[in-house]
């Protein structure tokens, strides 16, 4: 007799006929693109990212680069914006500079970005994420989160067949593709999103997720990247299964507040619920001065101030920003705002500040100034935010000491502790 814990689940993502039994291809279609999973209609939390976002427009907009390597970035000293599938099994990645990129696949066709263009089409797709359920929560301008669960009613079908009715919706409307990934946690819907591309559609259950993730290396792990992982390989820590034979206190002695990151993540525990943060593009301080400051070291602790301001409301909020902005506005009411892009994002007031330290030491030059502010954009999720530096040694002190002080001030309030920067000044 065959229980019901032996059954799997399954449908053709093309046809969306029901599968009775597992195949290669659909019995009704003839579709290899099938789904399977004992959860399937079990698993309600999805991560929705676009294939190629910029690549997959300029093509579809151009069909006569279908079949051809297409690379969206800047010039010779350029960098990779995203490149298409084809450029990419040549070796082409984003964030390459460019004569690499080139010198890897020197037939690709080269775009420069068209950002008007490709932020009207995220905001299509971010319409059609809204028709399946209010909760959405983008993590950039082609990917979100989906938290699909009591949508069953409405539309009539399980989560899982919604996004693959989903899917097939973005392709015959707005021409472009989609890869999806189902699971019951955020960590594994977005690692399930990467598996497949493009198009693809796969599923991470809660009783697989541990054997799922033993055999994959550390950087499957959000905020593992190339200088943290550097780190756990030196401790001689290579794959998750590794993780998982590890205490937690073990874990977070050696590397802090990662370290509860890395046992919880490693074991498939993850229970950050989707959140509404799509209405916040920026998160930023300002202030207007009583009189115009034109010396640094009377712009340093506003600029301190302000950071702690700006760190508190993203550790708040849950979420984190990958762009700092300094604004700073002259006497005669010119603004002037410049920016930087992070490695890795960032919550943390001692990044902030001094990402903004540096761009404010440019503008230093004896002009006086009525207002100051600092922010972040290009907000995101939380866990990918401020790995472990190997370059600063000192950058892991000054989390944790933020970390201390975060706890100071939510028991005693914002004034109960102060650092160099800001104490003994006046001006508030």
């Amino acid at each position: 007799m065959t229980s019901s814990a032996d059954i799997i689940l399954g449908f053709c993502r093309d046809c969306l006929a029901e599968q009775k039994a597992e195949t290669r291809r659909c019995r009704k279609c003839g579709s290899p693109r099938l789904v399977y999973h004992r959860e399937l209609y079990d698993l309600t939390l999805a991560h929705i990212d676009c294939d190629a976002f910029y690549a997959t427009i300029e093509k579809r907009d151009n069909p006569e680069l279908a079949d051809k390597p297409v690379i969206i970035g800047g010039g010779k000293r350029g960098v990779v914006s995203t490149a298409c599938y084809i450029a990419r099994i040549s070796g082409v990645r984003s964030a390459m500079p460019m004569f690499k990129a080139l010198e890897l696949c020197p037939n690709a066709v080269v775009i420069r970005p068209d950002m008007e263009k490709y932020v009207g089409v995220g905001r299509q797709v971010r319409q059609l994420m809204m028709e399946l359920t209010p909760l959405v929560q983008p993590l950039s301008i082609d990917e979100a989160f989906l938290e699909l669960a009591g949508t069953e009613r409405l539309h009539r079908d399980p989560p899982a067949r919604i996004l693959a009715k989903f899917a097939k919706r973005i392709e015959s409307e707005l021409g472009i593709s989609i890869s999806i990934g189902l699971s019951y946690c955020k960590f594994l819907a977005k690692v399930a999103s990467d598996l497949q591309k493009p198009r693809g559609f796969s599923v991470i259950g809660e009783a697989e997720a541990k054997d799922f993730l033993a055999p994959r290396p550390v950087t499957t792990i959000w905020g593992v990247g190339k200088a943290f992982s550097a780190t756990l390989e030196a401790d001689g820590i290579r794959t998750i299964s590794q993780l998982q034979q590890m205490e937690e206190g073990d874990l977070m002695r050696r590397y802090g507040s990662m370290g509860q990151r890395l046992y919880r993540l490693s074991r498939g525990m993850d229970e950050r619920e989707v959140h509404l943060n799509d209405a916040a593009k920026s998160v930023s301080a300002e202030t207007t001065f009583f009189e115009d400051i034109s010396r640094h070291d009377d712009l340093v602790p506003v600029l301190r101030r302000l950071s702690e301001k700006v760190s508190a409301r993203l550790k708040k909020h849950e979420i984190a920003g990958h762009t700092v902005v300094l604004k700073m506005k002259t006497a005669d009411f010119k603004s002037r705002t410049r920016n930087r892009r992070l490695e890795d994002p960032t919550q943390l007031a001692d990044r902030i500040f001094r990402t903004g330290l540096s761009l404010m030491e440019k503008e230093t030059d004896g002009t006086k100034f009525r207002l100051l502010g600092i922010g972040v954009t290009d907000l995101c999720d939380p866990a990918l935010a401020d790995p472990p530096d190997l370059v600063d040694q000192q950058a892991g002190r000054r989390a944790a000491a933020e970390a201390a002080m975060d706890k100071l001030r939510d028991k005693f309030g914002k004034a109960a502790v102060e650092t160099g920067y800001t104490f003994g000044d006046k001006r508030r």
